[in-house]
């Protein structure tokens, strides 16, 4: 608080007391006289604005361009470049490049990504990986590939020139043709991700198992998975086969040659299917030798519809084992087209099976012939004769 010399004086003269409570009381009047103006102000203010709004309310319609008066009104009050609104950006911090900073500030830097971090689909990846852009055009289907587990975010992670490129160039020297690159790899794309030394070595022992190059790329194509099994695991699949069917060498790789599948597959179901057609069909081993090399799937066919073929060719059409050994085909066509044929011909009595009997029905010619050609040759009798039947069935 500033004394002037009046104040001094009354204090150097009168009691402190005295002179501090009118002192006070000197100042609460002031004060009030104070704020006493600032509310009259306040007041003429307000009505003199309420007045205004009336007056613009009035003629707001009968001037369009009060909006724009009202705005260069406030523009020439506070002009937009006075000093109220600059604000000084030199006064601003920037930090130096130069500048070293902690371990903790550069984990928190966030670098923008060109892919997506996290999706359901490979599609927004595509037009930023080259690795998906060149599969696509290779022909492999993303879409497929993108709903088994961690497929899409393992081909994502591939580099193309690194990763991708040496094992395509490797299954085309092996002879796989390009237009089937895309299937094989939509099957199995962990080839991808196959060391090429074993890969080589694999189709190395294939080759020294008298497999031809030729051999190999077929075996390749029709089986993808067949070159992500190890040479131990190959070398087993094919013993097994040679022991437990008594096949020679070459018969061995004819067999699996056009059946590659009986490499990458499970043995369990290959065993039940020798039981079932030796212990219960009855078949000798002679005759399963030549029913696995004529028909390679009857080892890999599903057993319930093994059985019901067997059981209806040989009980029902009364077609002995000797005669199913030599036409094996017939265990691996339709039920349906067996039953529906041997029933028409029952009806028009030319439903002989026995090669000793006239009018004798061989069973390739029962199963593979055409409808049109079976009704003409075979059952004597038109294809609409046929189709009626099939409709009373």
């Amino acid at each position: 608080m500033h004394v002037c010399q009046r104040c001094v004086s009354l204090l150097l003269s009168r009691p402190l007391s005295a002179a501090l409570q009118q002192s006070t009381r000197a100042l609460h009047q002031r004060s009030r006289l104070t704020l006493l103006q600032h509310s009259t102000r306040h007041t003429l203010s307000q009505r003199h604005s309420r007045q205004t709004w009336r007056h613009f309310t009035d003629h707001q319609a009968a001037s369009p361009d009060v909006y724009n008066k009202i705005d260069l009104a406030q523009k020439e009050v506070v002009p937009l470049n006075s000093d109220v609104h600059r604000i000084d950006l030199d006064a601003a911090v920037h930090p130096s490049p130069l500048q070293e900073i902690s371990e903790e500030e550069a984990v928190q830097i966030q670098v923008p990504s060109a892919l997506p971090p996290e999706s359901s689909t490979l599609r927004p990846y595509v037009d930023k990986s080259e690795t998906l852009s060149k599969l696509v055009q290779l022909g492999v289907n993303l879409w497929k590939l993108e709903q088994r587990p961690n497929v899409g975010s393992m081909l994502v992670r591939l580099d193309f020139h690194a990763d991708v490129a040496p094992r395509l160039l490797f299954l085309k020297d092996l002879g796989v043709e390009e237009s089937k690159l895309g299937q094989l790899l939509t099957k199995n794309p962990f080839i991808l991700t196959e060391s090429l030394d074993n890969l080589e070595a694999r189709v190395s022992y294939l080759k020294s198992k008298k497999f031809s190059k030729q051999s190999v790329a077929a075996m390749v194509s029709k089986a993808p998975y067949l070159l992500n099994f190890s040479v131990e695991r190959l070398d087993n699949r094919l013993g097994f086969f040679q022991k437990q069917l008594g096949l020679s060498a070459e018969k061995t790789r004819d067999v699996v040659t056009r059946l590659p599948k009986l490499l990458c597959g499970s043995l369990e179901p290959i065993k039940e299917n020798l039981k079932v057609c030796e212990l219960e069909f009855g078949f000798r081993g002679n005759e399963m030798q030549h029913i696995v090399t004529t028909v390679p799937k009857v080892l890999i066919a599903n057993k319930r519809k093994l059985t019901q073929i067997f059981h209806f060719v040989h009980n029902t059409m009364d077609v002995p084992h000797s005669l199913i050994a030599k036409f094996p085909q017939v265990l691996n066509a339709k039920f349906l087209r067996i039953q529906e044929r041997h029933l028409f011909l029952e009806y028009l009595g030319h439903a002989q099976y026995q090669p000793s009997q006239p009018n004798y029905v061989s069973l390739d010619r029962l199963v593979f012939l055409p409808d049109d050609v079976f009704c003409s040759e075979v059952a004597l009798a038109t294809l609409e004769d046929f189709e009626r039947f099939q409709k009373t069935l």
